[in-house]
């Protein structure tokens, strides 16, 4: 789940990172408000959760308040890659001298977090590892002792920052691991971190993506949720349980297990096919939590044909076959299908669709290469 810059600036004030005066604006007329209290020349940054903000016009300098009420009505219903405009950060402007990157993240192979820091700032960090990657230092922290101060100490040295500025940074880069950890985020980053004129550190842009399966543990966070990230079938798949990616394909998928997931669409594309979605119903899913994923596969225009490989455990394949004719029975289409089902009560499910007269196969291959034939025409 990602958080809106302003979110994201609101939890690093918290833990002592200096962020600009400024606040939110969902009208032209809040915005001019907002910038006549700052006074002086402020930034209206549309809060839209993808990149490129400022490349598409959504980041504007405005000089005085009437500037901002006319920047802020330009910037407001924007159309940013597919997001439209609601709200604008009205920020105190900077005087920027130097940018860093600094930014927290989960390391798996090390199985521990781990900060990257580059004193190439205020570009995407991809960028820089793709152009200059000795301009990035990594600083694993081991998690039962935390960031030491020496640590963080030497990471401002490492980014050749003066010696004034030595003891703000390690405060800066302590909250930020902090407030990385109090929030089972996957990512906390700061881009850019800037040296401003007064000669002091600030934080003027932010992010923070939490990890969805720990946000039970964050009711307060989970609400900052912002819907329109999410298209509808996404949102009903949470409703329901599910664990839902759209992608690009035509084959709609529907697997119990996230390995299991994995291992299908690769094998729809061994044998030619494009997958449509990653989609997991889960251990112990019953008829209800199967029809919920069958109408979410169909939603989706793309989808030509769709696989079921169902490896019954905890989830009986006599209750996925049930779930998908009773599905049938809400959902007219002609959307052609294929059935894979082995484990738990695979024999009753099998006669389910076998009565039902729905293709079914014995073997995952079998049943992909059935399915991408179907999606063909054949």
């Amino acid at each position: 789940m990602k958080l809106h810059e302003y979110q994201s600036k609101r939890i690093f004030a918290e833990y002592g990172i200096p962020i600009p005066r400024g606040d939110v604006a969902a009208t032209p007329v809040e915005a001019r408000e907002i910038a006549k209290e700052l006074g002086g020349p402020v930034v209206i940054k549309s809060q839209v959760l993808v990149g490129g903000r400022g490349k598409a016009g959504g980041v504007k300098l405005a000089k005085t308040p009437d500037e901002a009420e006319q920047v802020a009505k330009k910037i407001l219903g924007m159309d940013i890659k597919g997001l439209t405009v609601e709200k604008v950060l009205v920020d105190q402007a900077a005087d920027i001298r130097d940018e860093i990157y600094l930014g927290v993240v989960i390391d798996r192979a090390r199985q521990k977090p781990v900060i990257i820091a580059s004193a190439e700032g205020g570009v995407e960090i991809e960028e820089v590892a793709r152009v200059n990657p000795e301009a990035i230092i990594r600083l694993p922290v081991d998690i039962r002792m935390g960031l030491m101060d020496f640590q963080a100490r030497d990471l401002a040295f490492g980014l050749g920052l003066k010696r004034d500025h030595v003891n703000q940074f390690v405060r800066i880069v302590k909250g930020l691991y902090q407030a990385f950890i109090n929030t089972d985020a996957s990512l906390a980053e700061i881009n850019p971190l800037v040296v401003t004129g007064e000669d002091s550190l600030l934080a003027v842009d932010g992010k923070i993506v939490l990890d969805d399966n720990a946000l039970y543990r964050h009711p307060d966070l989970a609400e900052l949720r912002d819907k329109q990230e999410e298209t509808p079938a996404e949102r009903e798949a949470r409703a329901a349980g599910l664990s839902y990616v759209k992608l690009d394909g035509e084959i709609g998928c529907m697997v119990n297990g996230a390995g299991l997931a994995m291992a299908t669409m690769d094998i729809v594309k061994h044998y030619g096919g494009e997958p449509a979605n990653f989609l997991d119903i889960g251990g112990g899913a019953k008829a209800d939590k199967v029809a919920a994923a069958l109408r979410i596969i169909l939603s989706d225009p793309k989808v030509k044909a769709v696989l079921f490989n169902i490896f019954g455990g905890i989830t009986r394949c006599d209750e996925v076959a049930k779930g998908i004719l009773a599905a049938l029975e809400e959902v007219n289409t002609n959307v052609p299908m294929v059935a894979r089902l082995v484990g738990t009560n695979e024999e009753e499910g099998r006669q389910i669709l076998a009565a039902a007269s729905f293709p079914s196969a014995s073997t995952l291959g079998e049943a992909a290469e059935k399915v991408v034939a179907l999606a063909k025409g054949a």
